[in-house]
């Protein structure tokens, strides 16, 4: 068969449709690229995105990532989304309770290691004033005549059972190390530092505490006892601390040891934190509430919440007031004083505490209101 012909014209058209297939050539200058996307960085992706728990079969060979012991697997918590196990006392900071639901490690949820307290952090982190060197001389001068008088009538001291100040340690390094356990502490349990007590809105405000309202009176602390506290507050606020550490332990969490000797009658610490009415806390399951106030009028009684704002006196642990044994780790007190008109609570040393020895008082008082069975 002789091959196909085509004729000029239709020649044209196919040259004019394979031409229409191509881009059209334009003559102007290109433009400009445009700008390249900005890529998200992986650490960004990995922290958003989801995440599936996947459980292994054994966990018997588990160990915590920072101290490499699989040691007290009863403390070894697992990160939920890495699958890391972490000792409780081993991270920082250090975790009191294990979490309830799931639980991420430091670097799977983002979280600043909480670092070492500098001594500039702990001198803002408590508000120790800074005085020059003739007010301190003087200061000490004058807390010197007065330890010295005081010791003078030791005998008579014990028949009043007046109070002694507290005795802080004589090397500035080391009491800078006893604040920074308590700074780490608090920090830990995300509670604000505070030397007093607090009025916050919504809660009981500073006209309901009144001394005058106890249900069959409260004692007054006398004169002597006003110059002993005012004196402890005065060295507190100069960075002059009780000689007294924070320290974790597995089965009680946040406790207190004495890091000196501590005579019988000193003043350990005021206990302090947010006040509220009675009332408003009775379903509430924070462990370190304290009687502040108990009223003869049950709807003006009033308790101390640390859970937000306190103080060392926040991990000084009670005792369990039902076993012999319990009984007998008790070397403080807990004592109300009706302080110008306002209740206040104190913790008192009722023996010589050694140095090393954990601090232990009767939570209850006198008004057994809180059980103890479960405490150690």
């Amino acid at each position: 068969m002789a091959p196909a012909t085509t004729s000029p014209a239709d020649s044209r058209r196919l040259v004019g449709s394979r031409r229409r297939t191509e881009a059209p050539r334009r003559m102007l200058s290109p433009s400009p690229s445009p700008p390249p996307k900005k890529m998200r960085p992986m650490a960004e992706i990995l922290a958003t995105a989801r995440y599936a728990v996947v459980e292994r079969d054994d966990y018997s060979d588990m160990s915590c990532e920072q101290c490499g012991s699989g040691e007290r697997p009863d403390e070894l918590l697992l990160c939920d989304k890495c699958d890391r196990g972490f000792h409780m006392k081993c991270l920082r900071p250090i975790v009191a309770r294990v979490p309830i639901g799931s639980w991420l490690c430091l670097s799977c949820s983002g979280q600043r290691r909480v670092r070492s307290f500098s001594q500039k952090k702990i001198i803002d982190f408590f508000k120790i004033r800074k005085c020059n060197a003739v007010e301190e001389k003087c200061a000490s001068s004058q807390d010197a005549r007065k330890r010295r008088r005081r010791s003078a009538s030791l005998v008579l001291q014990k028949k009043r059972r007046r109070l002694l100040p507290f005795i802080p340690s004589e090397d500035p390094v080391q009491r800078l190390k006893q604040m920074g356990t308590l700074a780490s502490a608090l920090t830990a349990l995300q509670i604000e530092f505070s030397d007093g007590l607090t009025y916050m809105p919504g809660m009981a405000s500073r006209s309901t505490n009144q001394a005058k309202l106890e249900d069959g009176g409260m004692q007054v602390l006398s004169k002597e006892d006003t110059e002993t506290l005012e004196l402890c507050r005065a060295m507190s606020k100069r960075g002059e601390c009780p000689p007294l550490v924070v320290v974790f332990d597995s089965c009680e969490g946040f406790t207190v040891e004495a890091d000196g000797q501590i005579k019988d009658m000193t003043f350990i610490a005021e206990y302090n934190g947010d006040v509220d009415f009675l009332n408003n806390r009775e379903h509430d399951d924070c462990d370190s509430m304290m009687t502040l106030l108990l009223a003869t009028d049950p709807s003006k009684s009033l308790v101390i919440c640390p859970d937000k704002r306190g103080n060392i006196a926040r991990f000084i642990n009670g005792i369990n007031n039902h076993t012999l044994e319990s009984k007998k780790k008790q070397n403080c007190k807990c004592v109300r004083y009706s302080v110008n008109g306002e209740c206040r609570v104190f913790l008192v040393a009722t023996r010589d505490i050694a140095k090393g020895e954990r601090l232990y008082y009767d939570y209850n008082g006198y008004e057994h209101e809180y059980p103890t069975h479960h405490f150690v």
